[in-house]
């Protein structure tokens, strides 16, 4: 592959050896209203890959660093933060959540030519024209929300309501489900909540006729409140409840919800088993967490080492070369490939499941249920 070429930039035999720190910017949702759950898992994931690279001797007797920037779900903000981090002189980016603050990071980073690894976002259209500077870790939300449709149709609903907000994001989800499901005889019916409350929602979902009810909603306001009236309406008793995003993967849906937020199937990126390297990373970052480490922290962690294969293959110059990129992770074996309708490198078999919690029992903690795979 053909690196694009950056005016005056460094070559790797003319890389710095007197052991001062590669950077890395790292993006992430630390405040509301960003999800902040999703930017701790997603940093801790980040902390631990640097600590590990570290501990072996970082690149070429050169420790990494993180450079940290909060997003806090703000797209202006992040691509602001891209700015900075370039003055900074990092040597990639890492992270970010959101799928629409990762779209304006990806921009600026492809305008400034510093390579960018997202780690969690899936939107599709991560960039409006294809950038050699972006690659991507997770899958993109057209085979995930393919994956959910498929989970749907297998048990046997065929007409889906969703609960949406104005958003890039869950409009592209939307269309992604309506397009999925048509051909299979299956529909869409969109429950617009700009103009309605949670308890309209029993009302709407009822003259719906659905059998399912899907969250494109932010987490915890209207997700929460949408779940407890549906939960507690004897009408609609037999309604599957649904969140692909993924609301249901951290602590403080089932804090907040309790037995009302089991059995509500989600997307998480995790493998049936994780390799040895994640096996012993997801313990180690049980202990940080305090908590079973979601797929978000995992896909922090196998950022760094795909960060740090990169900079021991081609240098700390801004190179981005991702086609060279092959490394074990703790989800599988990662490599990049350009994938049809995607305009940035791509994680060519993250692992796709389709979840759900069990309800708690006395003497045990809640655990998950793994429903579909794809």
């Amino acid at each position: 592959m053909v690196t694009p070429a950056r005016p005056n930039a460094p070559s790797a035999a003319a890389e710095r050896t007197d052991g001062s720190p590669v950077r890395i910017g790292a993006l992430a949702p630390l405040t509301r209203p960003g999800w902040v759950e999703a930017g701790q898992h997603l940093l801790s994931g980040l902390e631990l890959g640097v600590r590990d690279v570290n501990d072996v001797g970082g690149i070429a007797g050169r420790p990494l660093e993180l450079v940290v920037r909060d997003t806090a779900a703000d797209p202006q903000r992040a691509a602001a933060a891209v700015d900075e981090l370039a003055r900074l002189g990092v040597a990639a980016l890492a992270g970010e959540y959101h799928s629409v603050v990762a779209r304006a990071a990806a921009a600026r980073a492809d305008a400034l030519g510093l390579p960018y690894l997202c780690s969690s976002a899936v939107l599709d259209a991560l960039t409006d024209q294809p950038t050699e500077w972006v690659a991507r870790l997770s899958p993109p939300q057209s085979r995930g929300w393919q994956v959910y449709s498929d989970f749907l149709l297998g048990a046997g609903h065929r007409r889906i309501a969703v609960a949406v907000q104005p958003s890039v994001y869950w409009a592209s989800g939307t269309r992604i489900l309506r397009d999925h499901l048509a051909p299979r005889g299956g529909s869409v019916v969109e429950i617009d909540m700009s103009a309605l409350t949670p308890a309209d929602v029993c009302d709407e979902l009822l003259r719906s006729r659905a059998t399912a009810l899907l969250l494109l909603v932010g987490h915890p306001e209207p997700a929460v409140p949408i779940v407890q009236a549906v939960r507690r309406d004897q009408r609609l008793a037999g309604i599957l409840i649904g969140a692909p995003a993924g609301q249901p993967e951290f602590a403080e849906w089932a804090a907040l919800l309790g037995e009302d937020g089991a059995g509500v199937p989600f997307l998480r990126y995790l493998p049936e088993t994780l390799t040895p390297l994640g096996a012993r990373v997801e313990k180690v970052l049980r202990e940080r967490l305090g908590s079973a480490p979601s797929f978000v922290a995992f896909e922090g962690y196998d950022s760094i080492a795909v960060l740090t294969d990169l900079f021991r293959s081609h240098g700390t110059d801004r190179a981005a070369s991702w086609a060279s990129v092959a490394v074990e992770g703790t989800r599988g074996r990662i490599q990049f490939s350009r994938t049809p309708g995607s305009s940035v490198w791509q994680w060519d078999r993250p692992p796709v499941q389709v979840v759900d919690r069990e309800a708690a029992k006395p003497d045990e903690p809640a655990r998950f249920r793994i429903l579909h795979a794809g």
